[in-house]
């Protein structure tokens, strides 16, 4: 398909994208359309009183028929009254145009405001439902940026772009049609101008719309920069590299600059030449019109009221010549967020699903895992299966596929090969939010909300008592903590926990485990950050939440696995053995040669 029609197909699925997205403001949007045209014979009423003023004021003219129709018989009889009458009118259609910006400013905003509400949000929804491939490979940067600064540019393309160039379309023809019906040679030079133009507008666009690309690849990859160096302020500051970050986040911004210098000068000489175009067909239409009053075709108040429709007759034509090019910015915006709608949500969702409470029997049949087509295997074949109730320690060297697998239960990811069953029934036959229901969650760097205590313990069940909650907590070992805080369970916990301890807050994410009571859990490390004081604290609240659950527990010091029925041992992606005793867990893990070619075991069932 050749470039010109693989781009006119993408502007029509573009239109019909964005009028799908428009459909619950068409309303607004109608009314802004129907206020825009209704501009048109106000701003052809402008200059009347001053032809008025000139031609039955300063001249003899009578007063034009329409308005003496409107006004008594005497009113236009002396040059102060016509002067009073013609001051009155200009204040007439001052107040009609005053209030008529008033209602369209008023109505624009609100429905550019809803446009990109309801955008941002579709924005959010679509993205907390992508698989977490989808994100490893946009990064949490650049979906924001999409979210924040792009979605914006859907009320620039409707309610600031397509409605003016449409009311200035209907604009231009009433124009025309007047001036025509005063002056056709005048109307003439008008339309000769008007393909310049257009011409004019179409070589800028092409210009611009690549660069806009470029400037907000930068914008997304600038702001990446930012946020590493803010979100990782401590390591910036404890390894001294500030100097480095602010270079970084400079040269991002310097590149940017550059290209958007590159792009005002294409835009700025584009209205120059609009500019001249529009001057030459004034100094044109001038000249015409003074012929046309010297040789007694027109009078004088005709000529400027002509030269007032000739200024007001170029300004759509202006405004859509130079909105063309103007557009393509929110153009490329749109379609840099739209390009996230189009990612496939999550590994379906199409499972019959679950509602009730799962037995919590866990068994891998041969599943093998790669993150990428041509990516190396994270894990392989591996086989075993886990009774309802028990307690499985995973340990094996870094890299060897430990949280990965993990990741697979709660089905973050599929497996490549192989299936996984929860009570003999394939992850992929629940339905994802359901299945996820089944699972409580106690990560390696615990996530807290800026919300209060109360609403953290709270998040897997915002309906929870604050009876429930303290009760959680107890369990937790977290309640003496708080009740110590300024305002107990309603204190806020601040921007990513900061006021908070490591331990505090893995206190806090065990109790919001202790709340959700899941009949399966995943501990990832739940003691790695925290002092030998600290972790005999956390142990014996992880032993009472691990009663009565299937337990998956990734640990790296050997006693948080102490407890545990049995120990899976890993070791590059490949499963070593399953065994009750820790000893030989550890032979195994960590003292024994790595041995990529060694195949599993088969079956393993567990010892009981």
């Amino acid at each position: 398909m050749s470039q010109p029609l693989k781009n006119r197909r993408e502007q029509r699925l573009l239109w019909r994208r964005l009028a799908t997205l428009a459909r619950p403001c068409w309303p607004h949007l109608s009314g802004i359309f129907i206020l825009s045209l209704i501009s048109t014979p106000l701003t052809l009423l402008v200059p009347l009183p001053l032809k008025i003023a000139v031609d039955s004021v300063l001249g003899h003219q009578a007063l034009p028929s329409w308005l003496l129709r409107l006004l008594p018989r005497a009113a236009g009889s002396t040059g102060v009254s016509v002067l009073m009458i013609t001051a009155g009118l200009l204040l007439g259609i001052s107040l009609l145009m005053s209030l008529h910006s008033l209602a369209s400013w008023l109505l624009q905003t609100y429905t550019g405001e809803k446009l990109v509400h309801d955008f941002r949000g579709l924005l959010l929804w679509h993205a907390q439902r992508l698989s977490l491939a989808v994100h490893d490979r946009r990064g949490s940067s650049d979906t924001s940026y999409r979210i924040q600064y792009d979605a914006p540019a859907i009320q620039g393309i409707l309610v600031h772009g397509l409605l003016p160039m449409l009311s200035a379309v209907f604009g231009f023809l009433a124009m025309l049609y007047v001036t025509m019906r005063i002056s056709w040679q005048l109307s003439v030079i008008a339309l000769i101008l008007s393909p310049v133009l257009f011409l004019l507008a179409q070589n800028s666009s092409r210009k611009v719309r690549s660069g806009y690309d470029e400037i907000r690849e930068l914008d997304s990859s600038a702001m990446l920069v930012l946020n590493e160096a803010l979100s990782s302020v401590r390591a910036v500051k404890a390894f001294g590299q500030e100097d480095l970050q602010d270079e970084l986040f400079r040269r991002k911004s310097r590149m940017r600059m550059s290209e958007q210098i590159r792009m005002a000068s294409i835009q700025a000489t584009f209205h120059v030449l609009i500019g001249l175009t529009i001057a030459l067909g004034t100094a044109a239409a001038l000249f015409v019109g003074v012929s046309q009053v010297q040789a007694g075709l027109i009078t004088v108040g005709d000529l400027l009221l002509v030269m007032a429709y000739m200024a007001q007759l170029y300004e759509p034509l202006r405004m859509i010549s130079t909105k063309i090019p103007e557009l393509q910015g929110s153009v490329v915006s749109v379609q840099r967020a739209l390009s996230l709608l189009d990612e496939v949500p999550e590994l379906g969702d199409s499972g019959r699903g679950s509602a009730h409470r799962v037995r919590g029997e866990i068994s891998f049949d041969a599943v093998s895992f790669q993150y990428s087509a041509q990516g190396t295997r994270v894990l392989q074949d591996l086989t075993f299966a886990v009774p309802a109730g028990a307690r499985v320690g995973i340990v094996g060297p870094s890299g060897s596929g430990k949280s990965t697998l993990v990741n697979l239960l709660t089905r973050f990811y599929d497996p490549t090969e192989g299936r996984i069953r929860l009570d003999g029934v394939d992850l992929r036959n629940y339905k994802l939010s359901e299945l996820r229901n089944q699972f409580s969650l106690v990560p390696q760097e615990t996530m807290v909300f800026s919300t209060t205590i109360a609403g953290n313990i709270a998040y897997g069940r915002p309906d929870a008592s604050r009876e429930e909650i303290i009760e959680a907590a107890k369990m937790a070992n977290a309640h003496d903590f708080i009740s110590r805080l300024p305002k107990a369970y309603d204190t806020p916990i601040g921007d990513k926990g900061v006021r908070l301890s490591g331990g505090e807050r893995q206190r806090i994410a065990i109790a919001r485990a202790f709340l959700k009571d899941a009949p399966l859990l995943i501990l990832d490390e739940p003691t790695s950050s925290v002092d030998i004081r600290t972790e005999s604290v956390i142990m014996d609240a992880t032993s009472k939440l691990m009663k009565n659950r299937t337990t998956f527990m990734i640990a790296h010091r050997l006693s948080t696995v102490e407890t545990c029925d049995l120990i899976l041992v890993l070791k590059a992606g490949r499963l070593l053995m399953l065994t009750s005793s820790l000893s030989e867990a550890v032979a195994q893990a960590f003292e024994s040669p790595s041995s990529p070619e060694r195949p599993s075991s088969g079956k393993l069932e567990l010892v009981q």
